[in-house]
């Protein structure tokens, strides 16, 4: 651009340039007129400042004019293969004046059942990258099956970073596809003799589906690839035999889904032991095996002795009845007399008999089911009714198993009920029976009208008092007491499954693992190197690092489950991932309290999560605090303050950062009151600045009746008024 020049016989007081001209130097040379979008403030300027909504870098000359942001990028177009996309857009009309113009892609994960959307974890893969695009296009990889996602292509140039407004962008709403499962990404060797090595593997980071089995493909070292023998299992572990003494084998291995195979892992080398290793260890543990099988010999005399006791007191008390009670023998000496002990329905060496010891056969034309309501591990899951001899009919849940199942599927189909079939309590689900005379197998137990706890919860946020909530915790506490008082921890799942009935008297149930696969499917349930899932958000640390399961580490899943009530459903630890969320708690990081949450409530959640294990409140100690607090309201007037300094302040997203919105719409979808977007358009309260200055005048005005909503939008005003103020002194 040629800048104008002015005549020495123009210029001002003492050669000074006037108004609207400078000089970089006091040198004697002509005055420059300033450069567009930029302007004087007095004579003898040496240089320009840019107009509001312009700016200059500093590497830019005092001579180029001020640019500003660049507009949005046009005309995205996606092209969705299974779990990638490639997204592609045309360039900004407005590119603000400058060359340097770049793209960056912000990713959300939406449809969720959440209220919103949340940022994409870091295994999305973008190509070339994700910040500072140079060209109009990226391939985003590793998203999951069956998802909505938000791309958001933002444009920005050498002076976004010095405006105060979030970069402007197009977005593009998708939807990914079926895909098969990613890579099994750990594989190790778990034990190997002479001529077989045993192997276990974590399950895909993404699995897209159900895993239906995986296929292991391995060969010698030495040999070709097309050598290759191939084995296919239904665990993640697998022993494999007939292999050379001494010998390096490779191994690979893939998942499969009703999508297909996955691809294969990366090549892993495992030896099999020469035959002089296999005779050493041989001689260091033949005191372990000769101590072992002294023992065994004596465990197997006990069991026939008890198992001739038993069989002659049962020959005395079998009467009309077609099955015993078993778990009469089992009772302790410390528990209330009578209380029954729980028994583990795997000990039984024929499963069906222990289907028939504590769940009652129930005949399929007394069955009749009316519509589906969801889909569980093994099948669907139905509504219906119960209609059996001498008794009123009944609304209950009925649970399906597929058709095609294999005895194995079956068996664990079925010992589902088992274990129900042995809780008496009424704050503990229900089983009515079973049919596995008829098709379909089925397991029928009482209906449960609200549903699960955390999607009831959201959808009456604020509709409870604290005594309401504190009563649904008592429920659940005095239904996991019993389940602790009969020695019961589950096998692989250390929180349970709760659900609310009409009188909104929670309950804890194991039916299924639909609750936990769900919840946490933007971050996959963590699946250890020994099998069998964990969700990682309720489990105490101890049982996630060495499957250490008690009725101490169901206290921890307790608290969570406290958290969650108190929030209202909010997902623990939001959108942090399962690793973020170990890393985290290893560094002693805990929960903040929910907002209104009383001080003496999070004090309990705090008691569930210490990190010794022993020093937690027992189930007992727990219901009694509950009654007090029941019987005593005024200990639940204490509310424990937001910088009360019991949790880390970098990993606290209750409390949403204002800045990180583009508009007052994303806003209230952050903090769940969505529902009141075209209240506060219609009331033009439509920008932050004017937001920021609401009282609770204005939230009534705008249509907000419910007490807990107005608490909650009103705190957060006063955040944003408390960011904001901020924001300006330090740009003071």
């Amino acid at each position: 651009m040629v800048i104008k020049q002015l005549n020495s016989s123009k210029l001002g007081r003492r050669g000074a340039c006037p108004s609207g001209f400078f000089k970089p130097t006091q040198k004697e040379e002509p005055c420059l007129q300033c450069p567009i979008n930029s302007r004087t403030t007095s004579e003898g300027a040496m240089n320009c400042v840019c107009r509001n909504g312009y700016y200059r870098t500093d590497s830019d000359p005092l001579q180029m004019p001020c640019t500003t942001v660049p507009s949005a990028p046009q005309t995205v177009i996606s092209s969705v293969n299974e779990t990638s996309v490639m997204l592609e857009w045309m360039p900004p009309r407005d590119s603000g004046g400058r060359e340097d113009v770049v793209f960056n892609i912000i990713c959300k994960s939406c449809g969720g059942g959440r209220g919103g959307c949340t940022r994409c974890g870091d295994n999305v893969q973008f190509q070339p990258r994700q910040l500072g695009l140079t060209e109009p296009r990226v391939y985003i990889s590793e998203l999951l099956a069956h998802t909505q996602y938000t791309f958001e292509v933002q444009a920005v140039n050498g002076v976004s970073d010095q405006s105060l407004y979030s970069p402007q962008y197009a977005s593009v709403n998708i939807t990914t596809n079926q895909a098969a499962p990613s890579t099994v990404s750990i594989m190790h060797q778990v034990s190997r003799t002479v001529d077989s090595i045993t192997l276990s593997w974590s399950q895909p980071d993404q699995p897209n589906g159900v895993i239906l089995d995986y296929e292991l493909q391995y060969y010698e070292k030495d040999q070709s690839e097309v050598n290759a023998t191939a084995i296919r299992s239904q665990t993640n572990t697998v022993v494999i035999r007939g292999l050379k003494p001494g010998s390096i084998y490779v191994f690979m291995v893939r998942a499969r889904t009703v999508a297909g195979f996955g691809r294969y892992s990366g090549k892993l080398y495992f030896q099999t032991m020469t035959e002089g290793e296999y005779n050493i260890s041989i001689k260091e543990k033949l005191p372990l095996i000769i101590g072992s099988a002294a023992a065994g010999l004596v465990f197997l005399i006990a069991v026939v002795v008890i198992i001739i006791v038993c069989n002659r007191r049962r020959g005395f008390e079998r009467g009309d009845s077609e099955y015993t009670d078993k778990l009469q023998h089992y009772t302790s000496g410390h528990m209330t007399p009578g209380m029954k002990i729980y028994i583990d329905p795997f000990t039984y060496e024929d499963p069906n008999e222990a289907v028939r010891e504590f769940a009652k056969e129930i005949d399929i034309s007394c069955v009749k089911i009316e519509q589906v309501i969801g889909a569980g591990e093994f099948g669907e899951v139905c509504s219906g009714n119960l209609k059996l001899p001498g008794k009123r009919e009944m609304f209950v849940a009925i649970k399906t198993l597929k058709t095609g199942y294999t005895e194995k599927q079956r068996r664990d189909f079925l010992s589902e009920a088992s274990i129900m079939g042995q809780f008496d309590h009424p704050n503990v689900i229900h089983l009515e029976g079973v049919v596995t005379k008829s098709s379909p197998v089925m397991i029928i137990t009482e209906f449960m009208e609200n549903g699960s706890l955390d999607s009831f919860l959201r959808q009456n946020d604020g509709q409870f008092t604290v005594i309401q909530l504190v009563g649904m915790l008592r429920g659940i506490a005095s239904g996991m007491k019993y389940l602790a008082d009969m020695n019961y921890v589950h096998r692989d799942l250390a929180a349970r499954n709760i659900l609310v009935n009409s009188n909104l008297v929670c309950k804890v149930s194991d039916f299924g693992l639909s609750r936990f696969l769900e919840d946490d499917n933007s971050d996959p349930t963590y699946t250890s190197a020994l099998g069998g899932k964990i969700p990682i958000r309720w489990t105490a640390p101890e049982a996630i690092q060495y499957r250490k399961f008690t009725n101490a580490s169901d206290v921890w899943s307790y608290g969570i489950v406290m958290w969650e009530v108190m929030s209202y459903g909010e997902r623990p630890y939001w959108d942090m991932t399962n690793q973020d969320v170990i890393n985290a708690i290893e560094q002693d990081y805990r929960l903040p309290p929910p907002m209104d949450c009383p001080s003496a409530l999070h004090q309990l959640m705090l008691d569930c999560w210490q990190k010794d294990r022993n020093n937690r409140p027992k189930f007992s100690q727990i219901v009694n605090n509950l009654d007090k607090m029941i019987r005593n309201p005024n200990t639940l007037k204490a509310m424990t303050p937001l910088s009360s300094g019991v949790h880390l302040p970098l990993l606290d997203r209750s409390i949403p950062d204002f800045s990180s919105f583009s508009t007052v719409d994303e806003w209230l979808d952050a903090i769940k009151m969505g529902q009141y977007k075209d209240n506060f358009a219609g009331a033009d309260f439509s920008t932050f600045d004017v937001v920021s200055s609401m009282t609770m005048d204005d939230i009534l005005r705008v249509g907000v009746t419910l007490a807990g909503h107005q608490k909650k939008i009103l705190n957060s005003v006063q955040m944003m008024r408390a960011q904001m103020n901020q924001i300006q002194s330090v740009e003071v």
